[in-house]
């Protein structure tokens, strides 16, 4: 019995100096395709893109009473400038806004080649801004009429010889404007609208999280975060999943080191305590 009792001791401590000792493998690249800092900028397939930020953030965590930890990951940022082809579409008797004023879109004929911009006036603000006229018209049988009062005397002026005469803007394909702070260009006029286009910039926002799949351009990188402030990406998939199949293996040869351990120790109580059983004979 103690010498079975013994073979089991000897067995547990093996399993625990292998358990305590080995070192646990992780994941890591040598010769990595990038290693930044925010701030940092990288240039994958032409383009530039810079690291806006990296930075810790806090996930999960139940609030309240009993509520579970918080835990925290490491989140990075890349951004990009990148210009964009931007279009509108105006309907033939729409009204669009150019150059602070209102203007109505006229297109004529079946196979136009151009467009007219026809202001539309702002017959309301004219009447008040004007002292001797009344600040509404009035409809006679014969048309609309201004009420003009001059040295206490009023009379009737025509609407059409009171306002002014709108202003005119024709364009046509590939004529250039200005259009809500852009140089827009006409691209296309047909009997039903007219299209202009113009090009703008926006900023492409990447998220990066640790050991994710990132693609950047057309290349595909894993991430690694060696620390807090600096990340790592590499195209080498291929080495990462050998590193990660690794680190399996070896969390599985720990995990069946530990049951060995376990099972050896309770083996060895269990024969102890058979010993000490008083026989019936």
């Amino acid at each position: 019995m103690a010498v079975y009792v013994a073979l089991f001791v000897l067995i547990a401590g093996g399993a625990g100096v292998l358990t305590a000792t080995a070192d646990t493998p992780e994941v890591g690249f040598e010769n990595p395709d990038f290693e930044v800092s925010q701030g940092d900028t990288i240039e994958v397939d032409g383009e530039e893109y810079v690291v806006a930020e990296i930075a810790e953030v806090e996930e999960g965590g139940g609030g309240g009473h009993g509520g579970g930890g918080a835990s925290t990951s490491i989140v990075a940022t890349i951004e990009r400038e990148m210009t964009v082809e931007q279009s509108e579409a105006w309907a033939n008797e729409s009204t669009v806004e150019v150059g602070d004023r209102e203007w109505r879109v006229t297109i004529s004929g079946e196979d136009p080649s151009e467009f007219t911009l026809v202001e539309v006036l702002d017959r309301q603000a004219i009447l008040e801004n004007d002292p001797q006229a009344d600040n509404e018209t009035v409809e006679r049988d014969d048309g609309e009429y201004v009420v003009v009062t001059e040295d206490g005397e009023s009379t009737l002026v025509p609407a059409g010889e009171y306002f002014p005469a709108p202003e005119e803007r024709s364009y046509a394909a590939g004529d250039a404007f200005e259009y809500g702070g852009n140089t827009v260009t006409v691209d296309d006029v047909t009997a039903e609208q007219a299209v202009v286009f113009w090009e703008a910039t926006e900023t492409e926002s990447i998220e990066i999280e640790q050991h994710s799949r990132v693609t950047v351009g057309e290349t595909e990188f894993i991430a690694h975060f060696s620390d807090a402030s600096t990340m790592q990406l590499s195209s080498d998939i291929e080495g990462y999943e050998a590193q990660v199949s690794q680190i399996d293996q070896f969390q599985q040869y720990n995990s069946g080191l530990t049951r060995v351990l376990v099972l050896a120790l309770l083996s060895s109580l269990l024969l102890l305590g058979a010993a000490f059983i008083p026989s019936r004979y």
